[in-house]
């Protein structure tokens, strides 16, 4: 009967409910309404899926990210070797290079102007970053947080580990996917304040058709220019404008469809899990993280705003040619929003298309992300 007794015992020791704690079981509440947004409601769930999933793995296994100093055998959990390639930013650049290949700079280089929307909305990056260094956080930590700001999860993931804020990589990735989630939510009351009804009509002029030779020859030059002014950026900027060329040049299709397809779902994957399994609940559920989750939104607020106000500008000086709801595609959530300055101006004219001209900013947002990283890592001479 002892026997009984003791192996029951050591099984009921062993159970999930045996080892955690109440934040575990919030993490865990979480991990299921994050499901829910991605399952139900559509929001970015090729994104949001694994990242739920791998919170609610941790949550109720820890040691599938333990450590190899931290198991009895010397093996680490699984999804802490997934975890390590973040922290190598070898999985943040390989998604840059999907993105490049699935990315179709055609509307960014038939209207060049749309490079200052997407430089205007970074504003929320450095207006984070000053809010944080306000709150407490040192220059690498605020930096790696202001970040989210941009949008861009992998962006995100990058910088936080070039400056070593591998303790702070989970709530950013977490938060910077979750706004870029909930870019239909949070973005048109920003953009409707800050837009008349007329402005919001307007129309733009079609844009011109671009040129085999000027989609081949953008990536290069590209990558020249904002290298030369930044080689910090060359893992992000080199692997999205490598990827776009690999599209672009009519050569290498097999490389295209692989790095847009396959590859780029592999990485999604073990990007996603790896990040939802940094956030256990003794690591998530802090100060530190909720104030990177209300800087993360400020941050992207005022990028929105920045971009819509850049945009009333350049209506002004255009005398009406440029609708400012195209500004706030400039926070670089591909394709997400863009789609948003398009449902929020047909709402007023349903006759009004402007989700390619919108692209151009978003795209041009993406390389803006990428810069600003740059910007931080040259100043801390990473």
């Amino acid at each position: 009967m002892s026997y009984v007794t003791e192996t029951l015992s050591r099984l009921l020791s062993q159970t999930a409910f045996a080892n955690l704690d109440y934040k575990n079981f919030i993490m865990i509440g979480v991990a299921c309404v994050f499901l829910y947004l991605a399952i139900k409601k559509g929001f970015e769930p090729l994104l949001l899926v694994p990242i739920a999933f791998g919170m609610l793995l941790v949550n109720i296994y820890p040691d599938i990210i333990a450590s190899p100093e931290e198991t009895s055998n010397g093996v680490g959990g699984l999804l802490y070797y997934f975890y390590t390639l973040d922290e190598w930013s070898i999985l943040p650049s390989l998604i840059f290079l999907g993105v490049g290949a699935m990315t179709d700079f055609g509307p960014l280089i038939a209207n060049p102007i749309s490079f200052l929307l997407g430089a205007a909305a970074q504003f929320g990056i450095f207006s984070a970053y000053l809010l944080a260094i306000l709150l407490g956080f040192n220059d690498q930590s605020a930096a790696a947080v202001s970040i989210i700001g941009g949008a861009d999860g992998p962006t995100s993931i990058f910088l936080a580990g070039k400056l070593g804020q591998s303790s702070l990589m989970g709530p950013i990735a977490v938060a910077a996917y979750s706004y870029m989630a909930l870019v239909p939510i949070i973005q048109p009351p920003i953009m409707k304040l800050f837009t008349t009804k007329k402005e919001r009509q307007i129309k733009m002029d079609n844009l011109r058709p671009v040129s085999k030779l000027e989609k081949i020859l953008f990536p290069i030059v590209v990558t020249i220019i904002v290298c030369l002014i930044l080689p910090t950026t060359a893992p992000l900027v080199g692997m999205l404008m490598l990827g776009n060329l690999f599209r672009e040049c009519g050569v290498v299709r097999q490389l295209s469809e692989t790095a847009s397809n396959a590859l780029m779902y592999i990485v999604v994957i073990l990007l996603g899990t790896s990040v939802g399994a940094s956030t256990s609940g003794e690591a998530f559920l802090n100060i530190t993280t909720i104030k990177i989750v209300i800087l993360g939104l400020v941050a992207f607020a005022f990028g929105t705003a920045a971009g819509v106000l850049f945009g009333k500008l350049l209506c002004h000086l255009t005398h009406g040619k440029i609708n400012p709801l195209i500004g706030s595609a400039g926070v670089s959530a591909v394709p997400m929003a863009a789609r948003v300055s398009q449902k929020v101006g047909a709402e007023e004219d349903p006759t009004n298309f402007l989700l390619m001209h919108a692209m151009g900013p978003n795209v041009a947002g993406v390389i803006g992300t990428a810069v600003a990283a740059g910007v931080f890592m040259a100043i801390f001479g990473v």
